[in-house]
């Protein structure tokens, strides 16, 4: 595990694992409210919320204030194409997670580190050798397995959960395709503006806003926006400690969190469903984050 001067890893780990865990909790609300409102509303509302955290980011920073405080994005249409790409893969994965169990629904959607690297070849020009393709070939086969094929063919939850998968790993590429120079923060207002007109169209298109059937719902949309936002602030507070490629390892740990969450909220154990393709989704991604941390040190 590679460090550079300064950087506090164990810490950095520690807060990128609460990230994980409160992405779980935020999904768990997803999925308690997908039975009276939509995917669409309720992308719009989280992405109402998730401007928050780019904000409060953005005025604290103090080199965007020492460089003046400017709002404007030479590459602004692409960072408005990811807004565009998160709303695609939020409306896909809160469908999924409405139909399918939480663990599998997660299960298939960390799939897209796997998406991410062949991507980064058309995208990015980037090599990728034998070892990494066999790495992706490995978990696009657990993700096969998770997905379960049947005689009636994939379910359109799962193959949604594959879509969102892909749609992630397009934002997370096109994030990489910025200029340096553009504060992550200013980067992310743009997507997330983006995002919320985007999923607030799509709700208008598919029937509108549904009431709010219980006032208790307020409070759970309020805090499906509100841990998401944390999570988010999280991640960014993470990766500004250290590199990334210390805290890759650990993002499968959201696999097993999301098992036992839906096991202890929803009273799911979908072992048949995940076992053996989540492993084999582990194995693949890990296998990619080892040669990569490789390469980067030979360079």
């Amino acid at each position: 595990m590679s460090a550079r001067p300064g950087d506090r890893v164990a810490l950095a780990i520690v807060i990128s694992l609460v990230a994980i865990v409160l992405f779980d909790g935020m999904g768990l609300i997803i999925k308690r409210l997908s039975a009276d409102y939509t995917a669409p509303e309720l992308s719009a509302y989280r992405n109402t919320f998730g401007l928050l955290p780019s904000i409060i980011i953005l005025l604290t920073s103090r080199a965007w204030h020492r460089s003046g405080r400017s709002l404007r994005m030479r590459q602004w249409k692409l960072a408005c194409a990811r807004g565009l790409i998160v709303t695609l893969a939020q409306l896909m994965f809160y469908y999924s997670l409405a139909s399918l169990p939480f663990a599998t629904a997660n299960a298939i959607t960390y799939s897209n580190a796997l998406f991410m690297t062949a991507l980064a070849v058309p995208l990015l020009g980037e090599k990728v050798g034998m070892m990494r393709w066999g790495a992706v070939v490995l978990g696009f086969i657990g993700v096969v397995l998770v997905v379960g094929p049947t005689s009636d063919g994939f379910s359109w939850a799962a193959i949604a959960a594959l879509a969102a998968a892909f749609f992630y790993a397009l934002s997370g590429v096109s994030a990489r395709m910025l200029d340096d120079d553009v504060p992550s923060p200013l980067a992310n207002i743009y997507s997330a503006c983006v995002a919320t007109v985007g999923s607030v169209i799509f709700a208008f298109a598919m029937g509108g806003f549904s009431p709010i059937y219980n006032p208790s719902d307020i409070w759970w949309i309020a805090a499906m926006g509100g841990i998401g936002g944390m999570a988010v602030l999280c991640l960014v507070v993470a990766y500004r400690m250290t590199e990334q490629s210390n805290l890759a390892p650990f993002a499968y740990f959201g696999i097993p969190t999301a098992f036992a969450f839906g096991w202890i909220f929803f009273g799911e154990a979908p072992f048949g469903d995940l076992f053996p393709g989540a492993l084999l989704i582990i194995l693949g991604g890990l296998i990619i984050i080892w040669r990569e941390r490789r390469l980067s040190a030979a360079g």
